[in-house]
């Protein structure tokens, strides 16, 4: 059970004798029922079951006039008590408590659903009286259904569930719900909600308004709803051989939106070159079935945007890139007027010729957006130099991952996959900017093997459309010819960095738009450093 003291909360079972976990008086873990308590022995099964161990644990139940071990070699290994609750351990060692092993809804992806983050999100709605969330089996898979009690059983329910699931992930959100018709829920002696008997009375209730045209319409889910989302249609069944390009008009643009709501909705990681590979509904289909519910491998590294990380960075700048940026490449800069006035946040976009861009990016930049800028980098090279193949020489692994820890602290860079994974990074470049910090993309995609502009990735425009910022175009040119020739210093000209004026595109300008627009406007600077190169 999980105990409360006032604003001070533990954990702990009948079985464990004393609690396993508390919070410290002065020192809340916020939403956690507090650290492991010294002495104890506490871990988290593959599921996420809360195992224990210790003299503390009971050693078995008196059943039927025997005694029954209460402690078995089951998955966590011997000497492990099951409590049969689910929790998450964080870094600091805090112990979140997410619900009953057995109330979990598995969804159709896979994914583990527990109802009481469901319950709470519908609970700090000022209009809900009381709630359960239950898992309802339909067509053979489990879906939440939120049972409300509400102060005015009058209101419509449906703005307050959706309001609700705002702050949920796409594949918590409730699309079932119905009102409880009596004044309270039938509950146990200790007042807990008596979940078989409401799931019951549910079932009942729902199954006599199933035929009904409108309740199917809301209770739609799937890829028919998502394509009708981005298209702007009405949902509606799809036959699996409707073509995606010529009978729904899905653009390059809103296959990339497809592709990162499915990520959203269902925690999947899809794999870009598989998805693009889809022409029909029924293709897309058995992608989805095919695809493992989401175990991130990329780590988003928040801890680079703090203190004293951030004094960190700015000394080694200052002291090291700084001066061999400019005594080694010695670039020219123009355009900086452009940026008068801008505070700030701001997306910058820059062509990609060389790994080490960034220095000459941010010799260009003032220094009120230099001294806060998080550089998006390839998301599948920074996972192989974070986590490098065990077959790799050991010296070797370790400079990898030394160059990783470098590239974070010192360059605040982020990872931007290019195959998946894509609605994570986009959310990280917004929790950054909300932090105050402007966002570096090269939307190449890679960097240039022949010295000439590449097309732009359909993705940036879709995040400069989410991010809602004024957008700065930068060229860097002289670089790539500095390559070719194995060159490692630069006479002061050679290497040009144009900076162009902001662009603030409007909140319902068109992605796909907004990226031909942005790539036209690098082209431009481009074109200008060409025409001046040949004045001279």
């Amino acid at each position: 059970m999980r105990l409360g003291f006032g604003v001070i909360q533990g954990y702990g079972l009948t079985e464990t004798t004393s609690l396993i976990s508390v919070n410290h008086p002065l020192k809340l873990g916020k939403g956690s029922v507090g650290r492991i308590i010294p002495g104890q022995q506490v871990k988290l099964a593959p599921n996420g079951e809360i195992l224990v161990r210790g003299e503390n644990v009971a050693s078995g139940y008196w059943q039927a006039g025997e005694e029954k071990p209460a402690v078995e070699a089951a998955e966590g290994g011997p000497g492990w008590f099951h409590t049969g609750d689910l929790g998450e351990l964080d870094a600091e060692g805090n112990l979140y408590f997410k619900g009953r092993k057995k109330n979990v809804i598995v969804t159709p992806a896979g994914m583990n659903v527990h109802p009481e983050d469901l319950e709470a999100a519908l609970r700090r709605q000022p209009e809900v009286r009381d709630c359960v969330v239950l898992g309802l089996e339909r067509d053979g898979n489990a879906e939440p259904c939120a049972v409300l009690m509400l102060h005015d059983a009058a209101r419509d329910p449906e703005p307050i569930v959706e309001r609700a699931n705002e702050s949920l992930a796409e594949y918590q959100r409730m699309r079932r719900w119905m009102i409880w018709p009596e004044q309270d829920f039938p509950r146990t002696g200790t007042q807990k909600p008596r979940i078989n008997l409401i799931a019951e009375a549910v079932a009942a209730q729902l199954g006599e308004k199933r035929g009904a045209p409108a309740e199917r319409a809301r209770e739609k889910g799937g890829l028919a709803e998502l394509i009708a989302r981005i298209t702007s249609r009405a949902p509606e069944a799809l036959a699996p051989d409707a073509k995606l390009e010529t009978d729904l008009n899905l653009s390059s643009l809103d296959r990339v939106e497809l592709m990162s709501a499915i990520e959203d909705r269902y925690q999947i990681d899809l794999n870009e070159t598989r998805f693009a590979a889809a022409t029909t509904v029924g293709e897309l289909e058995r992608l989805l079935r095919q695809s493992a519910p989401r175990r991130s491998e990329y780590h988003y590294p928040a801890w680079a945007q703090q203190w004293p990380i951030t004094w960190i960075r700015l000394l080694v700048y200052y002291l090291l890139a700084w001066p061999a940026t400019w005594l080694l490449g010695s670039p020219r800069i123009r355009g900086r007027a452009n940026l008068r006035g801008m505070r700030g946040p701001v997306l910058v976009i820059a062509n990609h010729t060389v790994y080490f861009d960034v220095a000459f990016v941010l010799a260009a930049l003032p220094m009120r957006l230099r001294h806060r800028l998080a550089v998006a980098m390839g998301g599948e090279r920074l996972r192989s130099m974070r986590h490098p193949p065990e077959e790799m020489n050991l010296i070797v692994r370790w400079v990898n991952q030394l160059g990783y820890a470098l590239a974070v602290v010192l360059f605040n860079v982020f990872p931007l996959p290019q195959h998946s994974g894509f609605r994570e990074s986009f959310q990280f470049a917004g929790e950054s900017v909300d932090r105050g910090y402007s966002v570096l993309v090269f939307p190449e995609g890679e960097v240039a093997r022949d010295g000439k502009l590449a097309r732009f990735r359909s993705g940036i425009g879709l995040l400069a459309n989410r991010l809602s910022l004024p957008v700065v175009p930068l060229r860097i040119d002289g670089l790539f010819e500095l390559k070719q020739r194995k060159k490692r210093n630069a006479r002061f000209g050679q290497i040009r960095v144009t900076l162009g004026a902001p662009v603030k595109f409007p909140g319902d300008a068109d992605p796909e738009q907004i990226t031909r627009e942005l790539e036209a406007w690098v082209a431009k600077l481009e074109d200008r450093a060409e025409s001046e190169r040949d004045k001279r």
